[in-house]
């Protein structure tokens, strides 16, 4: 999953991320809540993680808009407030759950993991490149009707690679869709994941192109 954190504590915010990360996810952290604002607007994630107490537009303010959009993502809202008003404002601002500071990071994984759960499952988009197909929805990719067996992180540059076919991408922007957005990350690691994922993808017609001083481009070969 992509998960957006927005968090004006730095200490709070990578120690959620850690977590998360860990657990295989790829981790965007937002600090001010109109950077926030601006980034919920322009880009897509599986679940938004939101302090109430933020610089510039507030917590409640960035879901209220997010759901004048009907932008129905899972929000879990983080806040210091204990008091039953503050819940009840929270939830009926468009939160789909709350927790209060301080928490349990294991408590807060549940939570997580139960709101991905929540979201409705829509129809197969496939997408097909040489001998494989890939599941938008399930993130699969299939050899007709075998899955196969991908690490995550190979998964997610497989996947941008794919959503930028005919373009370079650069080697900090996949480090940014493997990781997500502030990762504490050395961008060489991509370099080995396009490895891996190149020899994986050979033998299905598919070559990972490296362009020098640029980054990589994804295209079909012949058979």
């Amino acid at each position: 999953m992509r998960i957006t954190i927005v968090e004006d504590n730095p200490g709070v915010a990578k120690g959620i991320a850690y977590v998360l990360r860990d657990a295989g996810h790829a981790v965007d952290i937002l600090e001010d809540g109109n950077a926030a604002d601006e980034f919920l607007r322009d880009e897509s994630s599986d679940v938004v993680i939101l302090d109430v107490n933020l610089p510039g537009v507030d917590g409640l303010e960035i879901l209220r808009r997010l759901r004048a959009r009907e932008d129905m993502r899972p929000v879990l809202l983080l806040t210091a407030r204990a008091e039953t008003s503050d819940r009840i404002q929270g939830l009926d601002a468009g939160a789909d759950d709350y927790l209060i500071k301080p928490f349990e990071m294991s408590e807060l994984a549940a939570r997580v993991r139960a709101l991905a759960r929540r979201r409705p499952r829509p129809e197969p988009v496939f997408r097909q490149i040489g001998r494989l197909r890939f599941d938008e929805t399930s993130r699969q990719v299939l050899d007709g009707d075998t899955a196969l067996e991908i690490p995550r992180l190979e998964l997610s540059a497989f996947e941008a690679l794919l959503n930028a076919r005919g373009r370079t991408l650069s080697k900090d922007v996949l480090l940014d869709q493997l990781y997500g957005i502030g990762a504490d990350v050395d961008a060489s690691v991509v370099e080995v994941y396009i490895s891996r994922l190149r020899k994986r993808l050979r033998p299905y017609n598919i070559s990972i192109r490296v362009q020098r001083g640029l980054g990589y481009q994804m295209e079909e070969v012949g058979g």
